[in-house]
């Protein structure tokens, strides 16, 4: 008689992996809520969800049966931004902390995503159609009414008009040069972002902190989650191999410049990333720049 089955859990990648293997099944909360778990291995996402579904089934309650999706949505606006007492995080903006579904839960401060992806969450369970918005510079969310759209900025809370809008994108305009005949409409920044957009949007945010401070360990386990996220993002399996290669891992670091390499065949950095390859094979102590 064989003995009893042993199953091992996923690790936090695979789990993540798991999630975001298909766009139509894919959980934006909950894939949002589990990217902690590399910083934050004893948390359960599923109490994330949890949490906030006991927040919408409290906001619910209150709702008269009747309310039209303009009284919903103030009323949102009032037990969110007010009653519960969500904003951003001003004082420390940049406190990996804010890119963390739980901590944002628990602090009630966050950066515009992390704040944008509850309260999608928390709209989308009353019946509001809500979406994030990949705006330049801004995360903001688009809820459509039956008389008309809404752009809300999970930052503050307030509504935004169309000139507010157009003097948020006028530096980025100015910037790439999309003014005079080259000027491109206000709505074709305001589309709505898929999920997997919104997480990788997440993850570069995490990206940016831990590669400023050259905390390759947490760095690269943010690699590790946007290369499964998008596997066809060939830089990021460069960045990746960057990050190994900072941790001196060289034969896996290796790997991922070859594959960048064979993608990209006629990439701008190809030279400087096959002259870091090559410098693997010296023998000796490698000190990498």
């Amino acid at each position: 008689m064989s003995g009893p089955l042993h199953f091992e859990a996923p690790t936090a990648l695979e789990y993540f992996e798991a999630l975001v293997a298909d766009d139509a099944s894919l959980s934006l909360t909950e894939a949002a809520a589990a990217i902690a778990q590399d910083e934050f291995p004893q948390l359960d996402p599923q109490c994330v969800i949890l949490e906030i579904d006991r927040m919408a089934e409290k906001l619910k309650r209150r709702l008269p049966a009747d309310a039209s999706p303009m009284q919903r949505l103030l009323w949102l606006n009032r037990y969110f931004f007010q009653e519960l007492g969500f904003a951003g995080n001003v004082n420390n903006y940049y406190d990996p902390d804010n890119s963390y579904l739980h901590r944002v839960l628990s602090t009630r401060r966050g950066i515009p995503i992390t704040l944008a992806v509850l309260y999608v969450e928390l709209a989308t369970q009353l019946g509001l159609s809500a979406r994030g918005v990949s705006f330049p510079g801004h995360f903001l969310v688009k809820l459509r009414l039956p008389s008309g759209e809404v752009v809300i900025d999970p930052f503050t809370g307030h509504s935004l008009s169309g000139s507010d809008l157009d003097a948020l994108l006028a530096p980025y305009k100015r910037k790439r040069g999309l003014e005079g005949e080259f000027d491109a409409p206000l709505g074709l920044f305001l589309q709505a972002a898929p999920a997997r957009d919104v997480l990788a949007r997440l993850l570069r945010n995490l990206k940016e902190i831990h590669g400023s401070a050259q905390d390759w360990p947490r760095l690269l386990a943010v690699q590790e989650r946007l290369v499964v996220l998008l596997p066809q993002s060939w830089e990021e399996w460069r960045d990746r191999g960057l990050c190994y290669a900072e941790m001196g891992l060289d034969a896996v670091a290796a790997h991922d410049f070859r594959f960048y390499l064979s993608h990209c065949p006629n990439a701008q950095d190809r030279a400087a990333i096959s002259e870091r390859l090559a410098g693997f094979k010296r023998p000796g102590p490698l000190r990498l720049h």
